[in-house]
């Protein structure tokens, strides 16, 4: 058996560079094969495992579930945002950048072995339901999540519309899991929101970065403008989970000025290295009409806050960080959530593919944020938020290259508040928004608080008998 199985091992190792060739790893090949030649030790390691499984394992395992879990690993194993796309896990991140999918609207990462909540998305089943940001789902239906790939158990909660799942909750702070029942719907996210606070100001909010988040924007403050001059602006980013890069240049470009610098890419091949301005063919991707020449006059100066929170993460933090660095805006609220990496979709034919991190981005003025986020220019407190999981905060995170050890814990996440959480959700840019009536009250040149005030219990008098 020994024998065979070497034999079988040096036909695997063919085998698996055939495959690596055929799923357009050549380039990479190319460029490193003169330092570094293919680990044919380790090859060979791993085809040694492929034969024992397949001869020896308790039961009979198909070939592309053992090549599946193999690549799943790969990438599951070099930080928390590469992994692999089957069919549907492709098909679903294609169709969820055009706004529409059927779930539950969560946005959720793995951690150790378990679905952690990220951010539910307004108005969705799971946002209604009171899902909190740390939240981890450790059962779905009757199936333990332990054990499962983030593919897995995002297929499960997705489903037909007007379907119920149940998920197990383990929350910090509650004493036992707890069971919560929701009904899947079309989610339909709306990426931009807006309303006329009064005359003079408006709230502008970007829920997600999709494909037509700029064009929707436009529009938006189109319908603005229709009702007079604007004098103040918030662009509330909180609770946005990121998404599109050229979203996000688009977004930004709408408030700077031509051929601004917004964000800056540098990884190891040569087409990671970028530099995006704010210029048509950085944020149109290969669109024909430039939706930012519609602008209302106006925009490129009215004054402006951006509101972010520990949700805020990746393009939305591009966008904070591109305001910020050329003083376009003031950015209140508290420390985001520092994701500073790029993932590239590299299709691998069979209509699957891979999300592979190729890049650390920076902002205009060269800062990296990744495992550290935007600081606030204004820190103001969310009384009622409970304290968030962030990029750091991850298993197998990317390091800040630019940060040394000491300044490591010097910049380590601070809570974003102490007090009660809500038992319901906010409504934004109302006046129980207190970080939003802060935003308003710099707009308008009035103090600013940077924490609510505590409501101190009173002592009752004694009874006098």
């Amino acid at each position: 058996m020994g024998n065979k199985l070497k034999q079988g091992s040096l036909v695997l190792i063919g085998v698996i560079a055939g495959v690596m060739l055929s799923l357009n790893f050549s380039a990479v090949a190319q460029r490193e094969g003169a330092r570094s030649p293919l680990p044919m030790d380790e090859l060979r390691a791993f085809a040694d495992v492929f034969g024992a499984i397949k001869s020896g394992y308790v039961e009979p395992v198909e070939d592309k579930k053992l090549i599946t879990g193999a690549i799943n690993g790969m990438l599951s194993d070099l930080d928390p945002h590469s992994a692999y796309l089957d069919a549907d896990a492709f098909r679903d991140l294609q169709v969820g950048t055009q706004g529409e999918f059927g779930g539950l609207g969560i946005e959720v990462g793995m951690e150790d072995g378990f679905v952690k909540v990220v951010s539910p998305i307004e108005d969705t089943p799971a946002f209604r339901a009171g899902l909190k940001s740390g939240d981890l789902v450790i059962k779905i239906d009757d199936t333990p999540v332990k054990g499962m790939t983030l593919n897995d158990a995002v297929k499960r909660m997705r489903g037909k519309p007007k379907t119920s799942i149940r998920l197990t909750i383990v929350r910090k702070g509650e004493p036992k899991p707890f069971d919560v029942t929701l009904v899947r719907e079309i989610i339909h996210v709306r990426s931009v929101k807006s309303k006329l606070i009064e005359p003079g100001y408006a709230w502008v909010r970007v829920a997600q970065f999709q494909e037509h988040t700029g064009e929707n924007l436009v529009k938006h403050l189109q319908g603005l403008y229709k009702q007079g001059p604007l004098k103040g602006l918030v662009l509330d980013l909180r609770n946005d989970p990121g998404g599109l890069l050229h979203g996000a240049v688009g977004i930004a470009s709408a408030f700077l000025q031509p051929k601004a610098l917004v964000v800056s890419t540098d990884g190891r091949t040569e087409d990671a290295k970028r530099k995006f301005v704010a210029s048509p063919e950085d944020y149109l991707r290969g669109r024909k009409s430039d939706y930012l020449k519609d602008l209302p006059q106006g925009v490129k100066t009215v004054p402006m806050v951006v509101l972010v929170n520990a949700g805020s993460a990746s393009a939305s933090e591009i966008v904070a960080g591109a305001l910020q660095d050329h003083k376009r805006a003031t950015v209140m609220g508290v420390q985001t959530f520092g994701k500073g990496s790029v993932q590239t979709i590299l299709p691998l034919g069979n209509h699957t593919a891979i999300k592979l991190t190729t890049a650390r981005y920076y902002t205009p003025s060269g800062r990296s944020i990744q495992a550290k986020g935007i600081m606030p220019d204004i820190v103001v407190e969310d009384p009622g938020a409970q304290p968030r999981v962030r990029e750091a905060d991850l298993v197998k995170h990317l390091i800040n290259e630019q940060e040394s050890a000491e300044t490591k814990a010097a910049s380590k996440p601070a809570s974003a508040a102490t007090a009660t959480p809500r038992s319901s959700p906010l409504e934004p840019a109302s006046n129980s928004d207190f970080q939003f009536v802060q935003a308003m009250n710099h707009l308008k040149g009035l103090p600013v608080q940077t924490a609510q005030a505590a409501v101190q219990p009173q002592t009752p008098e004694p009874k006098k008998n």
